[in-house]
């Protein structure tokens, strides 16, 4: 299979009538990407001119000699066995034929619906498809669900995964692709017979044909249109350019998936690396709406939460060394666990329970053991010598302790009650083939190394890890080691956030130290944007003189100065430095770990590929009294003693000690408090910011 294209095209579909001359949603819209450039989304209001767009788009294509990627936002085929039930044959392409032969499309109007009612009627009236819009009843379509019945199931294999997907027997109503599909398959058909053996369709046939047609769902991938953007256009703009950017290889790997009757969605598995295409931030991304100037934090981390998504790049990785990695794509069962019927004991087993008193039952000659399976049944009556972890045989589902028995001339003894499948596993019981032990954006523990082994994966994929440039700034700074002057201090940020991000599971890049000085900021800024995912800075956020941080990056207009409601802290620069994001945290050491493990610790997780998690604490009594004024959210330096939450003795965030000293945090709301000595009070473990 080769999948080098040169051409990709996007197109959303539509089942119904012709939209108005202006641009509008819910109409066909298509959009072309080619040669690292993405063509304006074409709107084209009805059915036909769509048709003859792409035939004429696809025919230049071809003359120009390029490989053609076109993409539909409609099911290719249906749940496995309605072919077969309405044609008499499973070929998806007898299905899209039948169609053709019996679809009407004009402008203005189409028989999508009376054909539904019409297929109800071989199965009975009543299913497989609901949902009438228009005004008049048709015969056997059910305007709604109720009393509605299906015989085949209700979704593809394909919705299972992609989550929020509709199923394709409705024909009206928000989300559905019933419609749609009726509209779109006599389309595909007529493309297919005029173009031959020049295209060839995914996932039915091996690709290889200079056009390839493959179904896509925009909506798996594609986030909210921005302003001015009709979502319909935006999702086929977006999707066609981050198409286009997917390297050629891991393009072909997208593709490579079995050959299937029902379809599928392209992307499923892929949904965060299809996005790769929008992970440079916009210039403007940070900024606050006017008039903003104290940010409350929860405000602040719903905002950043919205605003960043994963940059990282997947790769694949042998399962004993990817401990720690974030998985790109949900982690299947290719096996079950168990993968046969098993017993927990060494004993002996039989068939069936036994009622209470003595019981004596003939020992057979053989034995079973762990790591094959007897291939000859138990006869019923009889019992077999069985060891732990063996496969029950034929005849066997019960197993007594071999304590419980005795044993002579070759018979068992032993006294009842014994239940029907005492001390067995069943098969699957664990997991069962196909069910996802571990999610896409979870974070390899060694747990999950045991199950994902258990069920026969030995490779996953994972996001490569993050890479966080981390740069101290200040005249006043000289590292540990050095002559320090009168008046200088040792840099002590730098090395804590080096340590702290790579407990994070992230790489830290050393970017040293620059001066107060704009142009060696400058300068130290545009070497880092190639060493570095994220760069994290620490000193110089502020609005002061010296404060060059926040000062370039608002001359360039990539900067936010979040004014956060939080103590110790504040000011928290954000700003976007040739597509790289950079937190600017205060230079106090106390405020920069505080603001790094409440705001850049999570930010970081969701741009590593994983979940945006907030920090897990728990409820204990505190052993400390406290008059809190109201405004701010407060973190203070805390440990556990005696079941007991105990804070540093000042409150002063210049105490560098107290961070050696504290095991975690307190956190205290903006409300004004008076916190006495027993009161609940939330306490977060240094674990709890890195989960």
């Amino acid at each position: 299979m080769s999948s080098g294209f040169d051409t990709f095209i996007i197109v959303d579909w539509s089942g119904g009538n012709q939209g108005s001359v202006q641009p509008q949603a819910d109409a066909v819209w298509g959009c072309v990407a080619r040669e690292n450039a993405v063509e304006d989304a074409v709107y084209l209001r009805n059915r036909n001119i769509a048709e003859k767009w792409l035939l004429n788009t696809l025919i230049c294509e071809r003359a120009a000699g390029r490989r053609v990627f076109v993409g539909f936002d409609f099911p290719f085929g249906y749940p496995v066995g309605f072919g077969v039930a309405l044609t008499g044959s499973d070929d998806p392409f007898t299905l899209w034929d039948w169609f053709e032969a019996r679809i009407k499309d004009a402008p203005t109007s189409n028989n999508r619906f009376d054909l539904a009612g019409q297929i109800n009627s071989y199965f009975g009236g009543k299913g497989p498809f609901w949902g009438n819009a228009l005004k008049r009843d048709i015969v056997d379509l059910p305007r709604t669900k109720l009393a509605y019945e299906n015989s085949f199931p209700n979704r593809r294999k394909a919705e299972d995964y992609a989550k929020g997907a509709f199923t394709l027997w409705q024909m009206s109503g928000v989300g559905s692709v019933g419609g749609q599909t009726m509209m779109g398959l006599p389309v595909l058909a007529r493309l297919r017979r005029h173009f031959g053996a020049e295209l060839t369709v995914w996932p039915f046939e091996a690709l290889g044909s200079p056009i390839s047609i493959v179904e896509v769902w925009p909506s798996l991938t594609v986030d909210m249109a921005p302003a001015g953007w009709i979502k319909d256009q935006w999702q086929v703009h977006s999707l066609a350019r981050n198409i286009a950017a997917l390297d050629r290889d891991r393009l072909k790997e997208m593709l490579n998936i079995p050959i299937t009757s029902e379809g599928w969605i392209f992307g499923i598995g892929f949904q965060d690396e299809l996005r790769e295409a929008d992970k440079y931030l916009r210039n403007d991304c940070f900024a606050l709406p006017q008039g903003v100037h104290w940010t409350p934090v929860d405000a602040a981390l719903d905002d950043l939460r919205s605003r960043l998504q994963s940059v990282a790049k997947v790769k694949k990785m042998a399962v004993n060394s990817c401990l720690g990695r974030v998985l790109a794509a949900d982690v299947v069962a290719l096996r079950a666990n168990p993968p046969l019927s098993n017993t927990a004991i060494d004993g002996y087993g039989f068939a069936g329970g036994r009622a209470a008193g003595p019981h004596r039952l003939p020992l057979v000659a053989v034995q079973a053991a762990a790591g094959e399976r007897l291939k000859h049944s138990i006869p019923s009556g009889s019992a077999i010598r069985i060891l732990t972890g063996a496969a029950l045989p034929d005849g066997v589902d019960t197993v007594i302790l071999q304590e419980d028995v005795e044993v002579a001339d070759g018979f068992i003894s032993f006294v009842g009650p014994l239940d029907v499948g005492a001390n067995t596993r069943a098969a699957g019981e664990d997991v069962e083939v196909g069910e996802i032990v571990a999610k896409r954006g979870r974070r390899v523990t060694p747990a999950d190394l045991a199950i994902i082994s258990a069920i026969g994966v030995g490779e996953v994929s994972t996001y490569t890890q993050l890479r966080v440039g981390i740069l101290s700034t200040g005249d006043e700074l000289v590292c540990a080691g050095q002559n320090a002057a009168p008046g200088q201090i040792f840099d002590a940020n730098r090395p804590m956030l080096m340590g702290l991000v790579e407990q994070l599971g992230h790489i830290p890049v050393d970017l040293g130290q620059v001066e107060d000085d704009r142009a060696a900021l400058r300068k130290r800024l545009d070497e880092a944007v190639s060493q570095a995912d994220i760069i994290l800075t620490s000193g110089g956020a502020s609005s002061g003189d010296e404060d060059h941080v926040s000062g370039l990056l608002n001359e360039t207009g990539a900067m936010a100065l979040w004014r956060i409601a939080i103590k110790p802290g504040r000011p928290l620069a954000l700003g976007v430095w040739r597509g790289k994001p950079i937190f600017g945290l205060p230079g106090n050491p106390v405020a920069a770990m505080v603001c790094t493990l409440v705001f850049a610790a999570p930010a970081f997780a969701q741009m590593a590929g994983s979940v945006w998690m907030p920090p897990q604490g728990f409820q204990l009594p505190a052993a400390f009294s406290k008059q809190k004024k109201s405004g701010r959210r407060e973190f203070l330096r805390a440990r556990v003693r005696d079941g007991k939450v105990e804070v540093f003795v000042s409150e002063g965030s210049g105490r560098i000690s107290s961070l050696a000293w504290a095991e975690g945090l307190v956190e205290l709301p903006e409300d004004a408090l008076h916190i006495h000595h027993g009161d609940m009070v939330r306490y977060i473990p240094w674990s709890g910011f890195n989960n």
